[in-house]
């Protein structure tokens, strides 16, 4: 029975490091593979700068490799365009800077690679395809790559945060962070926060109160806590606090990975009223007495409604010490009112199958 426990002991190792060893070698497949894209991308270019050489130079090279590496699908005229394209998005970029536009395609076998390098290439292709087709400059595509790498996306995971326009939201909220937090960790905050946030992946009829949208971002948790970000996990809804014989519950409570720190969501179907500060303030005053550890950073309180005028939003945050910020939703994709009447009932849809 020993040998048994021992040998599954020592398979279940065996197995681990058989995974392992394969995410590596797909991770140095796809750089040498990016790299590869990369020097055919600028040859292609600089050889139809300097000749006659149009796009039937590409259909010639294209079937020419196709035909040497059949066992090869990038070689395609389709890909070939992509890849020149590829090479002429990121190289026109003063910020990636010359030197390491000829050290990457050079290939000059440096020991040191550079923290961007490193991310470059560390992409899969198809992910680089959906960067260069969404984004109009390079700072917003350095940020969709290092956001892929940092948090491990899937194609559809970035896409999404592509059509849902993460860059211009990520960091935009209105937060006294930097006058309420240690330096250290305001930055952070202030990059965990998001304006407005993209609640597309629920389905809600109009009108709608707190509690329907807090049911419904709770029934749809793992598509909330990938909207929220990275490093948030879940804790609870509605927990019961008691504070001085009286019963308070928060809408939503997180704790982040990242921050050490609970962060608290209080949700308003309306526009932004300053009074709704001074709940959320005293709910992370609660969490702080309650819950917090002393190995927690400061509780976070964050107020999601439905629209905010930045100037009173700003002036309102003004009177209080503990970090809070101030976000609102966005929700393109509602139904209309009369949608649930005009739905047939149970009974309605049995009538007309038994006919049938």
């Amino acid at each position: 029975m020993t040998d048994l426990i021992q040998y599954a002991d020592w398979l279940k190792s065996v197995k681990l490091r058989i995974r392992q060893s394969q995410i590596k070698a797909a991770v140095k497949v796809n750089n040498e593979l990016l790299r590869l894209y990369w020097s055919l991308g600028k040859e292609i270019v600089e050889l139809q700068k300097s000749s006659q050489w149009g796009d039937s130079f590409l259909q010639k090279l294209s079937k020419d490799l196709a035909t040497e590496f059949s066992d090869m699908k990038g070689f395609s005229y389709r890909n070939l365009k992509s890849i020149r394209q590829w090479y002429l998005f990121y190289s026109q970029y003063d910020a990636f800077g010359q030197q390491f536009v000829s050290q990457i395609a050079e290939g000059n076998g440096q020991q040191s690679v550079s923290l961007f390098e490193h991310i470059f290439f560390s992409v899969p292709w198809g992910h680089h395809l959906y960067i260069i087709q969404k984004c109009k400059e390079g700072a917003k595509a350095m940020f969709y790559l290092k956001k892929t790498v940092e948090n491990g996306w899937s194609r559809a995971v970035l896409a999404n945060f592509l059509d849902t326009n993460l860059y211009e939201r990520e960091g935009k909220a209105i937060t006294n962070f930097q006058q309420a937090l240690p330096l250290a960790q305001s930055d952070l905050a202030e990059q965990t926060i998001k304006d407005p946030y993209n609640f597309d992946f629920l389905t809600l009829t109009k009108p709608f109160n707190e509690k329907e949208l807090e049911n419904a971002l709770i029934d749809n948790v793992t598509k909330f806590l990938i909207e929220l970000g990275k490093g948030f996990a879940y804790v609870g809804r509605q927990i019961h606090f008691d504070v001085g014989g009286e019963t308070f519950m928060p809408d939503l409570l997180f704790y982040h990975l990242d921050l050490r720190c609970f962060v608290v969501i209080e949700l308003k179907v309306t526009d932004f009223d300053p009074s709704y500060l001074g709940q959320l303030n005293f709910y992370v005053n609660m969490i702080n007495h309650q819950m917090k550890k002393e190995v927690d950073a400061p509780t976070i309180g964050l107020l999601i409604c439905k629209s905010k005028n930045d100037i009173i939003a700003k002036y309102a945050l003004e009177g209080y010490s503990q970090p809070l910020g101030i976000s609102q939703f966005e929700m393109s994709k509602m139904m209309p009112d009369n949608f649930k009447s005009s739905l047939p009932t149970i009974e309605e849809i049995e009538s007309e199958l038994s006919k049938i």
